[in-house]
């Protein structure tokens, strides 16, 4: 894949995140304790030699942009480059990026000052490792204009998904957008090897150069989901690459969530330990995890935590992560923190009726996010015992059923949710 540029999509506003993206875009959302989900498909394309990579940025980039320039570098003898293309007013055009494909056309100026002979587009929120590689090969024996990354769903998912058919030959013949279940009569495909499936589409998009550009030529296709793959079905060759391994959309709350406490499993969907496909992320240098009479069950625990006398079963702690005495985490998530607080700190901070950063003592977290640097105090109880699926509570949110302490939020001593 070294004639090949990569595009990674660095998503809209991310509604269906929040609270994790209000302060920060979706791929700068935290991951497995100590990645980021921008982490993923960048170390996806260096594990497929592809390293001419550029990441396209809208929203919430601030702490995104920081991440790549402090993780992300060659030397100087080597013409890779992870580099980051924001949205930016020109003589032509004013407007943000209205879509994918938008984005694409906008900076459509910069990837043509680096030779290539296919481009790789990829979104910024999904977790997966794949041998791109392997969709190259595919893409080019084919003779295909475009080729798309295909997932068998079951039938009771295909309507969160655009669907798409294949012929005999693995040539995309028709796509729908998240059909009904009158619909899928039609929408089976026979796939060789495996029989017949329901195949989504991954939003996993390799073009021949040529064939990007008049993909993304007429400013009415906007998206690439929506538009510009229909579009080119029609009017060029879009081959299907059928991928057989783990592969989430993590866009939704929910499924975040479940995408992380999977991790926890004796053997995960998704391995962080395959030193064959390595995610790479920023290296910070941060001492031993300090654990104290402590329980663990089933869980992940990040470098440089401080956990004294807790209880932690299926769970993923992150980064810095301060766990008081007695404080029992069950099926969460705790996103860690930023810095650490000296003790004149956190003295300072009880003086204004701030806890410090982390959980505090004798408290219980129960399928809930802890966000990034939040301050949850002494006997807390995060347990959502009401069932409630939706709310905006002081210092919380409640999403899917999931209780979302944001990023810097705080909840005093002795609160119930």
């Amino acid at each position: 894949m070294d004639d090949a540029l990569a595009v990674i999509l660095g998503g809209g506003r991310g509604t269906r995140l929040f609270p994790l993206t209000h302060e920060r875009s979706k791929p700068a959302v935290p991951i497995g304790g100590k990645y980021r989900l921008i982490d993923i498909p960048i170390s996806n394309c260096l594990n497929s030699n592809l390293r001419r990579i550029f990441v396209l940025t809208q929203y919430n980039s601030e702490s995104l942009n920081k991440h790549i320039s402090l993780t992300y570098s060659f030397d100087n003898f080597s013409p890779g480059f992870v580099s980051i293309l924001a949205a930016e007013q020109t003589g032509d055009r004013s407007e943000w990026f209205q879509g994918t494909a938008d984005a694409v056309r906008q900076v459509r100026r910069h990837l043509r000052t680096h030779r290539s002979k296919d481009v790789l587009i990829l979104s910024g929120d999904q977790l997966y490792q794949m041998d791109f590689r392997k969709m190259g090969e595919t893409h080019r024996k084919s003779g295909a204009d475009a080729t798309v990354g295909v997932i068998p769903v079951p039938a009771e998912q295909t309507s969160g998904f655009g669907i798409l058919k294949i012929d005999r030959d693995g040539r995309i013949v028709h796509f729908e957008e998240k059909p009904g279940p009158e619909r899928l009569g039609d929408l089976e495909s026979d796939v060789p090897g495996h029989g017949k499936a329901f195949l989504a589409s991954m939003g996993i998009y390799l073009f021949g150069r040529e064939a990007l550009g008049r993909a993304v030529d007429d400013p009415n296709l906007v998206d690439f989901g929506r538009h510009v793959i229909p579009w080119a079905i029609d009017e060029m060759r879009v081959q299907a690459y059928f991928f057989e391994g783990y592969w989430e959309d993590v866009g939704t709350i929910a499924a975040y969530y479940q995408a992380n406490l999977d991790l926890c499993e004796a053997v995960p969907p998704f391995d962080f330990h395959d030193a064959k496909r390595p995610v790479y992320t920023h290296p910070r240098f941060l001492p031993s995890t300090k654990v104290e009479d402590c329980t663990l069950r089933s869980a992940l625990v990040s470098e440089g935590c401080i956990l004294m006398g807790a209880e932690i079963e299926r769970s993923v702690i992150g980064i810095r992560s301060r766990i008081g005495h007695g404080t029992r985490v069950r099926d969460s998530l705790v996103l860690g923190a930023d810095f650490y607080e000296s003790i004149k700190e956190i003295e300072r901070a009880e003086r204004r009726g701030l806890p410090p950063v982390g959980v505090g003592g004798d408290s219980v977290v129960e399928r809930a996010i802890v966000d990034k640097n939040a301050r949850v105090g002494r006997g807390v109880h995060i347990v959502n015992e009401k069932g409630v699926q939706e709310e905006d509570g002081d210092g919380y949110f409640i999403r899917d059923g999931i209780v979302i302490v944001p990023k810097g939020g705080v909840v005093p001593d002795g609160a119930r949710i």
